[in-house]
C-alpha cells in the first residue's frame, strides 16, 4: 500500500506503565533513509532514520502477517513492509489514510552518546502450555531431545530452553532432522527409555520419518515433537502447510494435535506412555499459536506414577509344562536369542549353562552374549558365522527368545521350536511353531531353568572346536590382498582386539555390516543397528544418541562409543560430525572407504546385471573430519591400522578413522 500523504512525525507517548531508557544505536550507526533491526532484551525493534522524523522506533512485526519491518525500506518518508508493501510512519507506526492498524511505537531520544528508546519494563515470562508439556515429558524420563528450532516450533523450543536452564533437559541441535530421529531411536534401542526428536512444520517433520520407521520396525520407544503452521491457515496452502497427522498415520502408534482446550499434561502423558509401553513411535503436533498460550492456573503436570505395570509376566502353567517336557526330551537343543531377548540375558545364559546348550544370536541380537563365552556360537543367518549355522543344523530343538523369524535370521522352520516372546503377534508370525509361549523372556527362561533337568552333555568342547575351525579360516582371509585396500577380515580383527570391551557400537547398513556380523568378535560390547528397516546412514546419528545415553543413564556412564559405517552410509549424515564437535561428543567413527556402494554392486552381480551407478566420488573423510574440528586419521595400509585405531580411541572428543578398503574382500 502506498500513499502521496506525508507520514506523521508525531512523537509516540511515553509508556503508561513503568519503563526504562535503553540505548538503541550510536548516532552515526544508521544513515538517513535507512532502517535496521535492534534487539533489546526479548523485544525486537525496527529502528529508522529519516529526514522528516529523525530517528524512530516501532515494533519489528507488521501487524498483518508479522513481516520483519526492520528489513523493510524507506520510500518517500514511509516505512514499507518487506512482505506485502504496507506503509507505516517510521516515527509512530501510523498508516496513511483512514487505517488504524499500525504497529506499536516507542518514544526515542537522541543524546550525545547515542539514540535511546523508552521501553516498558519487561514482565516475567509467563508459564505456557508448552511448559506444562515439557515438564510432563521430563517427568516421564525424557532427558534428551534432538532437533532443529524454526519458525513453527519456537514456543515449544522456548519451554525446552527453560527446562535446560533448570538442568532438567539436554537439547542437541542437529544438521538434519533425519539424524535427530535416528539419534532418538538409538537412545531407545540402547536404554529402553524415551528420547525426543523435534522439528518444524512441513519438511522438517517429514524428514523425521525414516528414523521413526526404524524405531517402529525395531520396537524402540521414541517421541516425535512436530511444530505446525497456525491453525487459522492450516489446510489453506500456507507456507509449509502439511497434514502431519496423515503423514505420520502409518508410523505413529499414537498421534495427537495439541489444541487450546486439551488437557496438556495428560496428552503428553499418553504420548510418553504409548511410546514406552508399546515400544513404538508417539507423535505430538503443536500448532504455532497453541505453543505460547498461557498455562491454566491449575494446569497439572503429567506423571508416570501409577500409569504402568510390570511387564515381567510368566506364561500359563500348561504351555510352560509342555515346553519343559520338550526341552528335557531334546538331546541337542540350541538356544537362539534375538533383539527381543535384551532384557533377559542373565536368565537365558543361566538356562544355557544348565542345559549345556549352545547359544546363537540373530544379527540384531549380536552382542547379547560374548563370543568368548564357552557356549556362544556367534551370529546366525546372512551376516553370521559357520559356527552358528552348524549348531542349528545339528540341533533337534530350537529354543528361541525374542526372535522375529524374519528371512534374514536364518532360523530353520522345519525344526521343533519353542518360541518365547512378550508380543502375542510375534508368536508363529510366519509359520507355526511347536510351542508358543507369551511371556517376559527373562521370567520364562528362569522358569525353564527351575523346571528343566540338568544336562549331562559336554557342549563347550564342541563349541571350541567349531570356533577353532572358523578362526583358522578368518586368519586365512586376513592374508588376502588385491592391492586395492585393506580387507574386511583384517579390519574387524583389529577392531575386535582394540575396541574396549564395554563399548557401545552402532553399525551401519551395507557390506560393512555383513562383515561386522561375520568377523567382529564381541566381548561385552552393546551393538546397535537399523535392523529390519535397514536404513543406510544409521551409524553416526546413532552414535550421537548412544553418547547421550552415556551422559544421562548411570548404567551407561563412561562407556566409549565406537561406530562403523561404509562411505555410502557416512555420506548420508556426514555433516553431523560438526554436531559431535559442537557438543564435545566422545565418539570414534570408523568408515570403510572403498569409493563404492559395494553391497549394491554385489547384488547387481548376483542378479546377473551389470554393475552400474554404484561408484562414489568421496572426499578425504579424515581431512573432512579435521575441517569439522574433529580428529581425522586416514589408513591406507595394514601396518598403519592398529596405531590409527588406538590413537582415535584414546582421543578425548570426536574422532574419525578412514580406512581405505577393498570392495571385493568383504
Amino acid at each position: 500500500m502506498s500513499s502521496d500523504e506525508t507520514p506523521s512525525t508525531t512523537e509516540p507517548a511515553l509508556p503508561d506503565e513503568e519503563f526504562a531508557w535503553h540505548k538503541l544505536i550510536d548516532v552515526d550507526d544508521l544513515p538517513e533513509g535507512r532502517v535496521t533491526t535492534v534487539t533489546i532484551g526479548h523485544e525486537s525493534l525496527c529502528v529508522s532514520h529519516t529526514a522528516e522524523g529523525g530517528f524512530g522506533c516501532i515494533e519489528n512485526a507488521c501487524p498483518h502477517q508479522g513481516g520483519p519491518l526492520g528489513e523493510g525500506s524507506i520510500e518517500k518518508g514511509w516505512l514499507r513492509c518487506p512482505w506485502h508493501g504496507y506503509d507505516f510512519s517510521p516515527k509512530n507506526g501510523e498508516p496513511p489514510g483512514a487505517f488504524n492498524d499500525g504497529p506499536a511505537a516507542f518514544r526515542t531520544e537522541t543524546r550525545d552518546d547515542g539514540v535511546y528508546v523508552a521501553l516498558p519494563t519487561e514482565t516475567p515470562r509467563a508459564r505456557s502450555v508448552s511448559d506444562v508439556m515439557v515438564e510432563t515429558m521430563v517427568a516421564w524420563g525424557v532427558t534428551h531431545v534432538f532437533g532443529m528450532v524454526g519458525h513453527s516450533n519456537l514456543g515449544f523450543a522456548d519451554a525446552m530452553r527453560v527446562a535446560e536452564t533448570r538442568g532438567d533437559l539436554t537439547y542437541i541441535g542437529i544438521r538434519h532432522e533425519g539424524a535427530a530421529s535416528f539419534a532418538a531411536t538409538a537412545y531407545g534401542k540402547l536404554t529402553g527409555k524415551l528420547a525426543g526428536c523435534f522439528a518444524i512444520a512441513g519438511p522438517g517433520s517429514t524428514n523425521l520419518l525414516t528414523g521413526l520407521y526404524d524405531a517402529k520396525t525395531d520396537r524402540a520407544p521414541v517421541l516425535a515433537l512436530c511444530g505446525q503452521v497456525p491453525s487459522r491457515v492450516r489446510g489453506r496452502g500456507a507456507f509449509q502447510d502439511t497434514d502431519l497427522a496423515a503423514a505420520f498415520a502409518d508410523v505413529a502408534r499414537y498421534s495427537a494435535t495439541v489444541q487450546a482446550g486439551s488437557d496438556h499434561g495428560e496428552i503428553m502423558s499418553l504420548a510418553c506412555k504409548t511410546a514406552l509401553v508399546e515400544r513404538d513411535v508417539a507423535q505430538l503436533v503443536f500448532p504455532d499459536e497453541v505453543q505460547e498460550l498461557p498455562a491454566a492456573d491449575r494446569a497439572r503436570v503429567g506423571s508416570p506414577e501409577g500409569r504402568t505395570g510390570s511387564r515381567e509376566i510368566a506364561p500359563p502353567a500348561g504351555p510352560l509344562a509342555d515346553a519343559v517336557a520338550a526341552i528335557d526330551e531334546a538331546e541337542r537343543p540350541v538356544i537362539i536369542v534375538g533383539n527381543g531377548a535384551r532384557e533377559g540375558m542373565v536368565d537365558i545364559v543361566a538356562l544355557a549353562e544348565k542345559l549345556d546348550a549352545p547359544v546363537v544370536t540373530t544379527f540384531k541380537g549380536k552382542g547379547l552374549i560374548s563370543d568368548h563365552h564357552a557356549l556362544a556360537g556367534g551370529v546366525l543367518g546372512r551376516s553370521g558365522t559357520p559356527v552358528a549355522s552348524w549348531f542349528m543344523n545339528e540341533s533337534d530343538l530350537l529354543i528361541t527368545f525374542g526372535v522375529s523369524f524374519a528371512n534374514h535370521t536364518g532360523v530353520s522352520d522345519y525344526k521343533p521350536i519353542v518360541q518365547v516372546d512378550f508380543d502375542p503377534m510375534a508368536l508363529g508370525r510366519f509359520h507355526g511353531v511347536t510351542h508358543a509361549l507369551q511371556g517376559h523372556v527373562g521370567v520364562t527362561a528362569r522358569a525353564f531353568g527351575q523346571a528343566c533337568a540338568a544336562a549331562g552333555r559336554s557342549t563347550a568342547t564342541e563349541v571350541a572346536e567349531r570356533w577353532a575351525i572358523w578362526r583358522e579360516e578368518k586368519a586365512s582371509r586376513r592374508a588376502d590382498d588385491n592391492e586395492e585396500g585393506i580387507n574386511a577380515a583384517a579390519l574387524f580383527d583389529a577392531l575386535s582386539r582394540l575396541v574396549p570391551a564395554d563399548a557401545i557400537m552402532p553399525v551401519d547398513v551395507g557390506n560393512n555390516t555383513y562383515s561386522f556380523g561375520r568377523y567382529f568378535e564381541v566381548r561385552e560390547q552393546s551393538v546397535l543397528m537399523s535392523g529390519y528397516l535397514g536404513s543406510i546412514g544409521f551409524a553416526l546419528p546413532a552414535a550421537m544418541g548412544s553418547w547421550a545415553a552415556t551422559q544421562s543413564q548411570p548404567e551407561f556412564a563412561g562407556r566409549p562409543v565406537v561406530s562403523v559405517s561404509g562411505d555410502g552410509g557416512l555420506g548420508q549424515y556426514a555433516m553431523e560430525m560438526t554436531t559431535a564437535v559442537k557438543y564435545g561428543m566422545d565418539i570414534t567413527h570408523v568408515v570403510m572407504n572403498n569409493s563404492e556402494l559395494g553391497k549394491i554392486s554385489k547384488e547387481q552381480r548376483a542378479a546377473d546385471f551389470d554393475v552400474w551407478q554404484t561408484s562414489l566420488h568421496n572426499p578425504s573423510f579424515a581431512a573432512f573430519a579435521e575441517l569439522c574440528g574433529a580428529k581425522g586419521i586416514r589408513v591406507t595400509s595394514l601396518d598403519e591400522l592398529d596405531a590409527a585405531l588406538a590413537e582415535a580411541l584414546a582421543h578425548d572428543g570426536p574422532a574419525l578413522v578412514e580406512v581405505i578398503t577393498d570392495a571385493l574382500l568383504i
